[in-house]
């Protein structure tokens, strides 16, 4: 008798199955794009079965090189498309429909919320008009001081380490300036972190990251029920973590709230400007933004600013300590690029080591800026992202069925001989002047169209700032192992990014 249950329970859970997908599955062959055949109920997730951050790339490539630069697989019931194909990239990053997250980012929302990065439809197109203003040219000229501080705080601490010979383990280091940077520039307030790297928060934000990073290339352990139970400590670590964030965020919004409250009360409060409890005023963080906004004549809830600030601290200090340790790490590989570098900085800022930078000074470091871009080119912050299609849509004149997640290799694309010759090569000449010559939509470090990355200019200035200082007071040496890039949320590598220093005279 159980027997037979389980039998018929079996045969309808492959009809239901069947019958789920078979819309999806008729309309993605119509379209020409192959994969590898599915398995009943659990589709191609076997494929994936041992899957590690630091083999995935490989299993791409493999996929796509068989498949084509589309290729689909099935992830149980869900159906998901990888594209490395520029041409796919450029209706989808033009579409002011496909702007919805595929459901790999549902394990970022018991930290992020509904933020920028999560929401979608109306609450996204308000909540990105209020961010937007924030990343005005002024304001980013006024936090290029704080990269500058903070840089100099790294360098200093880097010193007993530059004596030509020791291996320099750089992702640690720059990670927690950039975590200083971004609690002062987001929050208003300094965490100290690279003095007291133990700080509780600091900790938080980096533990949370390398969990959610293990989580999105293992398909079982997406799911809360299966994560808990097979992995119970990194689930409660979790937990714990985000509560550690969410209890500081809450802090320090209740207590600028209460200052701008009492501002308010005193009569010196100025809209659009930002005021210590003297009076005085003070350069505006990314949070007094949001406590001076509204929407539909409201002013947004705490819960509300924790969402944005969060999604703000998560996006902004692992992304520009990718950028930063990948480019340190490949200057240290390429001495004729890096003295290049140094002359240019010599030419525009001089050779007083202590001088602060200004944010016409980064402008005006052209080939610095090619070798970030270049650097972003081999070695995107950001490797991937997702969408998923909410509608039957057309993308590059093939029609794609509703419900489809959608993968963005950007790594791949980004090393497409159709459009980047000798792709392998690191070449920041490629962006002197070339700009026109280089199609958008293959070159998205920073993603592209309505959805695109609304801290570019900030995290373009950062990088810049601390390179330059970098480069001002060492010479980044070719020592150590070389990189293995792994895949994570933000790129990182297996190996970290060693280097050598030596202070420059």
């Amino acid at each position: 008798m159980l027997f037979e249950f389980l039998a018929g329970l079996l045969t309808l859970l492959l009809v239901v199955d069947t019958l789920y997908k078979r819309r999806r599955h008729v309309m993605i062959a119509k379209a020409g794009i192959r994969g590898p055949t599915p398995l009943p109920l659990f589709g191609n997730m076997l494929h994936f079965v041992g899957n590690t951050t630091a083999n995935a790339y490989d299993l791409f490539d493999k996929l796509t090189a068989k498949y084509g630069k589309v290729v689909r697989m099935w992830m149980g019931n869900h159906c998901v498309l990888f594209v490395r194909d520029a041409k796919f990239f450029e209706d989808i990053f033009k579409s002011q429909q496909l702007i919805t997250k595929n459901n790999l980012y549902d394990l970022l929302s018991g930290w992020l919320g509904q933020g920028l990065l999560l929401s979608t439809g109306p609450k996204w197109f308000s909540r990105r008009k209020i961010i937007t203003p924030t990343f005005h040219f002024k304001i980013l000229e006024e936090f290029v001081e704080i990269f500058d501080q903070q840089s100099h705080v790294m360098v200093k601490s880097l010193m007993e380490k530059a004596d030509g010979k020791t291996v320099v383990h750089m992702f640690p280091k720059v990670c927690l300036m950039a975590l200083d940077i971004i609690t002062e520039t987001a929050m208003g307030v300094k965490v100290h972190a690279q003095e007291h790297p133990e700080f509780p928060y600091a900790k938080a934000v980096t533990d949370t990251s390398n969990i959610m990073s293990d989580r999105f290339v293992k398909p079982f352990d997406r799911f809360d029920g299966y994560f808990r139970i097979f992995h119970n400590q990194k689930y409660h670590q979790l937990q714990n973590n985000i509560k550690i964030m969410h209890d500081f965020t809450d802090k320090v919004i209740n207590e600028r709230r209460e200052a701008l409250q009492k501002s308010i009360d005193s009569g010196t409060y100025q809209a659009g400007s930002s005021v210590d409890e003297m009076g005085i005023k003070k350069r505006m963080a990314f949070l007094d933004v949001l406590l001076q906004s509204t929407v539909g004549g409201k002013p947004l809830t705490n819960k509300d600013i924790r969402e944005e600030v969060d999604t703000f601290m998560f996006e902004g200090h692992d992304t520009t300590t990718s950028g930063i340790c990948f480019t340190l790490y490949l200057l240290s590989r390429h001495p004729d690029v890096q003295q290049k570098v140094l002359e240019e900085i010599h030419s525009v800022i001089g050779e007083d080591k202590e001088k602060p930078v200004t944010m016409k000074d980064l402008q005006e470091l052209k080939y610095l800026d090619c070798v970030i871009k270049e650097s972003q080119r081999l070695y995107p912050s950001v490797p991937t992202i997702g969408r998923v299609t909410e509608q039957d849509v057309v993308i590059n004149g093939v029609t794609i069925p509703a419900n489809t997640n959608i993968t963005l290799l950007m790594y791949a694309a980004m090393k497409d001989p159709d459009y980047f010759p000798k792709p392998e090569e690191f070449l920041p000449e490629r962006f002197m002047n070339t700009e026109d010559k280089i199609n958008p939509f293959a070159y998205v470090p920073f993603s592209a169209g309505p959805r695109n990355c609304i801290g570019q200019k900030f995290a373009m200035a950062e990088m810049k700032s601390t390179v330059s200082k970098m480069v001002r007071h060492f010479e980044l040496l070719p020592l150590g192992e070389e990189v293995k890039p792994v895949m994570n949320m933000v790129l990182r590598s297996e190996t970290d990014a060693q280097l050598g220093l030596r202070v420059r005279k």
